[in-house]
């Protein structure tokens, strides 16, 4: 006796749904429509074309996912924040090069598509998108049955961007006597997360109703600050030397990526405000402050060095695009020892 068909359906891929899906995204790509987008959400590839403005334009890209802050999404069914983590881990990046973000794609992965979690997670990726002016023209999504656990999804992205040849930011030029700035952040970001799920499990219903003013959960879930626009603004203005993004390994492992041989950094915790919510983190870890400068931003999400006589024009600057922005050290000579020094 011959067995009955098993159509793609069956197998546990829905077409239609992920029809559906695109249909739901197109309005949400449109409006991050910039100059240079060439085509539309839905083609084989994604075509754009560099502003003509650039004269020796050289390309910066970077990829990266959201991590296992997407365990707490499933567990907290929070999904409409995670696009922008995604966008802002990339565009971030490569904006520490000088760049500006020009397009962004995704790739969102599930074992059985939902469209309604698919199409909020997407609209975060096209929220971030629109707060950096990066263009989301692409993507995939990929339904594998067998592959994720009912409920949850992976995502990862990648972006390119722009920057003049000469004005490539490498650090080369940062020496001793440099002005450290940094930029606060919107809290943990999307690194740690899976020392913040340790302290989550540890406190139980323990943990404090609310952090910083905000609902406890909303607190650990705030997005990944995007410092595209401020930063683009103050570049254009002041001479910054080097910018680094504060992601996994914290101030001591992200700050000396951008330092020339020779030279350390020298930070004062003091001179920038403390958060209940990284207190809270480090007391329920019973973790030291070299522990917490290793693993979390601990308030800082973009550092900046700069000459300083420039440095207080440069936070004026980024204090009237909204950033909150604090002197937070110096640059100086470093023969041995670690590369990062934070004293109280």
């Amino acid at each position: 006796m011959s067995q009955p068909p098993i159509s793609y359906k069956d197998a546990g891929v829905d077409i239609e749904a992920g029809d559906a899906l695109v249909e739901r995204i197109k309005p949400l790509a449109k409006k991050t429509l910039r100059e240079g987008v060439m085509a539309s959400i839905g083609g084989f590839g994604a075509l754009f074309e560099v502003p003509k403005r650039y004269q020796e334009p050289v390309l910066v890209s970077g990829t990266d996912g959201v991590g296992t802050k997407l365990k707490l999404a499933f567990e907290w069914n929070m999904h409409d924040t995670v696009g922008i983590d995604l966008v802002a881990m990339s565009v971030n990046d490569i904006l520490v090069q000088g760049a500006e973000p020009l397009f962004f794609l995704d790739y969102f992965a599930c074992g059985k598509l939902d469209v309604d979690t698919a199409a909020a997670v997407v609209g975060g990726i096209a929220e971030g998108c629109a707060q950096s002016n990066c263009a989301l023209i692409g993507g995939e999504t990929a339904e594998m049955p067998g592959m994720y656990p009912a409920g949850e999804y992976d995502l990862a992205g990648f972006a390119v961007g722009a920057v003049e040849k000469s004005k490539i930011l490498t650090g080369a030029n940062v020496k001793p006597g440099d002005v450290v700035l940094g930029l606060s952040s919107n809290g943990v970001h999307s690194n740690g997360f899976s020392l913040v799920r340790k302290c989550i499990e540890r406190a139980g219903d323990a943990h404090p109703g609310t952090l910083d003013g905000q609902p406890f959960k909303q607190a650990i879930m705030a997005p990944t600050k995007l410092y595209v626009k401020s930063v683009l603004a103050a570049l254009a203005e002041h001479p910054i030397k080097a910018l680094a993004h504060i992601t996994g390994g914290g101030l001591l492992e992200n700050i000396p990526r951008v330092l020339p041989e020779g030279c350390g950094a020298d930070l004062t915790r003091s001179r920038w405000p403390r958060t209940e919510l990284f207190d809270w983190l480090q007391a329920t870890a019973g973790i030291d402050d070299v522990e917490m400068n290793r693993t979390f931003n601990n308030g800082i999400g973009m550092v900046v060095v700069i000459e300083a006589a420039h440095a207080q024009a440069c936070m004026d600057t980024l204090r009237a695009q909204g950033e909150s922005v604090f002197e937070i050290g110096q640059i100086v000579p470093r023969s041995e020892g670690a590369a990062v020094q934070v004293h109280a």
